[in-house]
This record gives C-alpha cells, sequence and structure tokens, in this order.
C-alpha cells in the first residue's frame, strides 16, 4: 500500500498549491484585503517528506528500504515578491494622493500555466494511484 499512500501525498500537496492559485486569480483585482494591506500572491512551498540521506543506503549509493519512502508535504505558503501595479484611478476611493492604486503585481499568465502543471501533476497521481491498485488487485489474483 506504499505506492498509493506515496501518490496520496501527491494529491494532497497538488490540491492545496491549486487552492493557493485560485485565491492568487480571485484575487488579482484586489487592491486591499480586510486588514487594509495589500493583497499579495502566495506561493504554496512543498517538498519531501524525508530528508535525502534517508532514502540512501549505508554505503551512501543503494536505495534504503521502501519504509524510509514517505512522499511530499506541504512546506508552507509564502507570499511573492512582486512589486505592486500601480493603475491611475483617481475616482476611486483607495487611491492614493497621486491618483494610483496598487494592485497585486500579478502575472495571469504565468498563473495559468502554473495552474495548468499543477493539474497535469495532480493527474499523474492519480493516474499512478490507480496503477498501484491495479498491481495490488493483480497480486491478489496470482495468490489465488
Amino acid at each position: 500500500m506504499k505506492a498509493m499512500e506515496i501518490s496520496k501525498t501527491g494529491l494532497d500537496v497538488e490540491w492545496r498549491r491549486l487552492e493557493v492559485i485560485a485565491e492568487n486569480i480571485a484575487n488579482a483585482s484586489t487592491a486591499r484585503t480586510a486588514l487594509g494591506d495589500a493583497y499579495r500572491p502566495m506561493r504554496l512551498i512543498s517538498g519531501p517528506k524525508a530528508a535525502f540521506g534517508q532514502y540512501l543506503g549505508k554505503d551512501g549509493r543503494a536505495a534504503a528500504s521502501a519504509q524510509a519512502l514517505a512522499g511530499v508535504e506541504v512546506y508552507g505558503v509564502e507570499p511573492v515578491n512582486l512589486p505592486p501595479r500601480m493603475v491611475y484611478e483617481p475616482a476611486n476611493p483607495q487611491a492614493d494622493a497621486k491618483g494610483f492604486v496598487s494592485y497585486p503585481g500579478f502575472d495571469h499568465a504565468g498563473e495559468m500555466t502554473l495552474m495548468m502543471k499543477t493539474a497535469r501533476a495532480y493527474e499523474a497521481n492519480v493516474v499512478a494511484m490507480n496503477m498501484a491498485r491495479q498491481m495490488y488487485a493483480k497480486a491478489l489474483e496470482l495468490g489465488r
């Protein structure tokens, strides 16, 4: 069942990444948050659950047992360090003294590309999980 558990961690991470991307897209035109701060696009940071050294054998070359394999996890969500996009809207109540409103520094095409990449990674984890399920079913069939 380890293969299915590992694929499940990948599904969880990619789903959370998709949620963060959707939040960024939804707030592309948000000048201020409820706290009054400018909205900053976010990025999900993820990586392996276990340190790389745990995947190696004692000699440093051979792979360790399957028990060392643990999948991936979310490390956190961090704001993207992009300058705000300044738009001249003097009638907007959130405009500064010069009439500019600061919107999130946001690359719409980049977010859409990242969303497609995330969807493909999610699909790959679904395929891997289904393949593992089929292999387990075949193993049970052979055991009869």
